[in-house]
This record gives C-alpha cells, structure tokens and sequence, in this order.
C-alpha cells in the first residue's frame, strides 16, 4: 500500500508514463503547487543535466533521514520511519540547459511537479545560446538572483585522460572539427558559463568540477581568474573549496570542486568593507559546514550515511515493478584488473558514480567465485549483479520518486534508457550537497545583499 499524506498525492493512480514504484518506499507524486514561496530569488541553472542542482537548490524532495544529521529543522514533515521531506527553499529555477536528450526527458519529467513547464528547459549547447543572445535573440531571462553550474569535467578527471583546456571534444558532445574554434571545446565551457554571468549579471554565482580540476597545473587559478574578471572585475571569487560527499549526508566517495562569487555591486556596505579586507570571517564564508563525519575526526558529527541505509529497502530487480530497479547493466564479470568490477563496500559510503562506464557499472554483489563478501545474501539466492540506476540514484541522493527510466508513452519504447539513466545520474551533483550549498546560500543572503 501507497502511504496517504494531505501534502502528497499516491501515486496508485497516475498513467503508464508515470512513476511506478516500490510499496517499502516512501513513493508520492508531489504537487508543485504545495511549495511556492513568497520571497523566491530565481535561479538559471546551466549544464543542469537531470537537475541533481536544480533539485538541491529547489529544496521540497524526499531524503533517508539520517541525510540532514543534526538539522532537523530541514525536514518539512516526517515520510515514514526512515524517510522524510525536507524543506522548500528560497530558490526557484526559472532556466536549465543541457545537450543530453535523456537529461532534458529526466529533468522534465520530474521537475513538474514544481510547476515547471518544458519550456524552462532549453535543449543544446550553452555555446548556441549565447551566440542566439550575441545574435539578437531573446535567450536569457531578466531577473536572475543566482547562476549555478556543472561545467563538463571529463577533460579534467584523474579516471579520464585529462586534456583539461585541449579537449579534443566539441561543446555539443561531438568530436571537434579542425576548424572549430578552440574556446568551443568542452574544455572551455566554464568561459561560456561566465559569458552568461556577464549577460545576466546575478547576485551569486556557483560553478562545480571534479576534485581532479586542483591538481591539474594551474587551471584552478586560471577559472578562478577568469570567473573573476566576469563584467570588468565586477566578483568576489571565494576560494575555490573541495567537499567531500560523504560529509554532506551522501552516501558516496565523490569529491567536487566548488567555486562561488559574488557581485561587488549588488554587496551591502558592511559587506563590501568585509570583502576588501581580503580574510573572509568564517559567518561571511558561504561554503556549508559539514553535517557527517567522514574522514574529518570530529566525534560531534553525526558518522556518514551508508549504501546499507539508503539501499535496504529496496526489492530485487525480479520483484521489482520500478523501471529503474528492474533494468540494469548487464555487463560481464571482467576480473578485478578493470574499472568497476568491484563490490559496493554495502555498510560504508559507496563508490562514485560515473557517468562513462560504458557499462562496467559497479556490483551491487559479487558472487563468491568472483570475491563477494554480502554471504547472508548469497545463501538467500539473490545474484551476482551491477548497480541498478535506482540504487546509483539513491546513493546520489536523488529521491526514489524520481523516474529516471521511462518508456516513450504508450508504445513502450524506452525514452531513458537504463544505459542513459547511468550517464546522467553519474553526470549529476548530488542533490544533499547542492541543498547544503543552497541552505548556507540561504543564510548569508541577508548578510551579503540586505
């Protein structure tokens, strides 16, 4: 049975299209027009793929409750023993991008019920847009509070090839022609970011990549520069931090650098004076505390979030009737020596998902001939097998309402494949730490502009 709640609709009756889930999940259809609030700041998100951001910074999504630690002010109500709701937040995405077709699909599908339409989403390259906008064209919207975005990171990846600013690949996702110019490369794309910036001038801007970024000769410093300089020096570019996943309430060894600016003319006066100072007091800094306790040695936070406590409630793919438990990679054992051969370490932090496995996605279980270590599991008779997307999304932190395998309408033809609902979950912020992000935003918003 479907739990009944006045905020929230069951899903027992929603078409084909919809989500269909499992009953030991906290599984509603929620009405965007329940979480308006009256003091929105509007946020255009780019790179938003399937909206892991856009969600963090919405607020208003279902989370395993041991996710917000010690903030049980976050919770808007209590789901079920395990699972709550958090809290909606100022933010209100008015504009998100990306050139994936699965992401636009994903996004789309489940941001409505924030009240978001498909016309928030613009499908292709942030590159296009700007040169639409530089053309004449009426892209962007006016009043922008806020700039967030995902910038591609493949070129800048310890697991890829690292090419950083020289990526042999186009903004579009395809290989770079000889003529093409170099700023268009998917290396590149943070500058487009920043053009945007310049164009709509926010408040705040944040701006994500991979750990591997930092340790990349001095292309931290460059961006950081760049991001600087957007509007004739007019930011405030904060240190560049990474934070660490698994201090945030996430489930998952996943690194990401974070950049934020600020705009020196939207700044109070007491802030502004902060600001010139150069040493930032720690009530001004707006990267967010850590909530867990993964790897910093403080015993007054809560211990990190496991694959055991977001997973365990889950059916196996068989009994499942969700797609995205029920379809999964079914990619041969290829021995220990390769990429994504392991088994999920199932009562510690998973690993971190990749959005290129090219099908090697890590085992939910491992049968003993191959090393499996969940014996109780394997007495049972469950088999060895890979992630689902479900699992992948749970540890993510994305809720487990969200459809990400979807079939096309009624001729039942996939729209999200299991195959492309890996690619963009791996792609994507998890959704706990973009709300982190967002919350700690929330808080020195009056301290920075009012």
């Amino acid at each position: 049975m479907a739990i009944k709640n006045r905020k929230y609709e069951t899903i027992e009756n929603q078409t084909f299209s919809d989500i269909v889930c499992e009953s030991s999940l906290p599984l509603f259809y929620n009405n965007g027009n329940n979480v308006y609030r009256p003091d929105p700041l509007n946020v255009l998100s780019l790179f938003s793929g399937c909206g892991g951001m856009d969600l963090g910074f919405e607020g208003h999504f279902i989370c395993h409750k041991k996710s917000v630690g010690k903030n049980t002010d976050w919770i808007d109500n209590k789901v079920n023993e395990n699972w709550v709701m958090l809290n909606k937040t100022r933010f209100n995405t008015i504009f998100a991008n990306d050139i994936l077709k699965e992401a636009f699909f994903s996004w789309t599908n489940y941001m409505k019920r924030f009240g978001k339409t498909d016309e928030v989403y613009h499908f292709g390259s942030i590159v296009d847009l700007v040169k639409m906008y530089k053309d004449g064209k009426d892209v962007f919207p006016t009043k922008v509070d806020i700039v967030t975005g995902g910038f591609p990171c493949q070129d800048f990846s310890v697991a890829g090839k690292r090419r950083g600013f020289d990526s042999k690949i186009s903004h579009n996702g395809h290989q770079k022609e000889k003529d093409e110019p170099s700023e268009e490369t998917r290396g590149k794309l943070y500058y487009w970011m920043k053009q945007v910036i310049e164009i709509v001038s926010p408040k705040i801007f944040v701006a994500e990549n991979v750990k591997g970024l930092v340790s990349l000769g001095d292309v931290k410093d460059i961006i950081q520069k760049d991001f600087q300089a957007a509007g004739n020096n007019g930011y405030y570019v904060f240190t560049p931090q990474v934070l660490h996943a698994g201090n945030y309430g996430v489930p998952e060894t996943r690194e990401r650098v974070i950049f934020i600016g600020a705009r020196l003319d939207a700044l109070n006066e007491t802030a502004r004076r902060v600001f010139e100072k150069g040493e930032i007091p720690s009530e001004y800094n707006p990267y967010p505390k850590a909530t867990h306790d993964f790897n910093l040695g403080d015993e007054s936070l809560p211990k990190p979030v496991t694959c055991e406590d977001v997973l365990s409630e889950l059916l196996e793919p068989g009994d499942s009737k969700d797609l995205s438990q029920q379809h999964y990679s079914k990619a041969k054992y290829m021995g220990m020596h390769c990429q994504g051969q392991s088994e999920i370490n199932y009562t510690s932090l998973g690993p971190t998902i990749r959005s290129e496995h090219h099908g090697n996605i890590e085992y939910r279980r491992l049968s003993k001939e191959h090393g499996g270590k969940r014996f109780e599991e394997l007495k049972c008779g469950k088999e060895e097998r890979r992630l689902t997307p479900r699992e992948c999304a749970l540890i993510q932190t994305f809720p487990p309402d969200y459809p990400f395998v979807q079939y096309n309408g009624f001729s039942k033809k996939f729209q999200v494949s299991s195959s492309g609902a890996y690619k963009v979950i791996g792609n994507a912020v998890p959704p706990m730490l973009a709300y982190n992000i967002a919350k700690r935003l929330e808080e020195i918003w009056p301290l920075y502009f009012e």
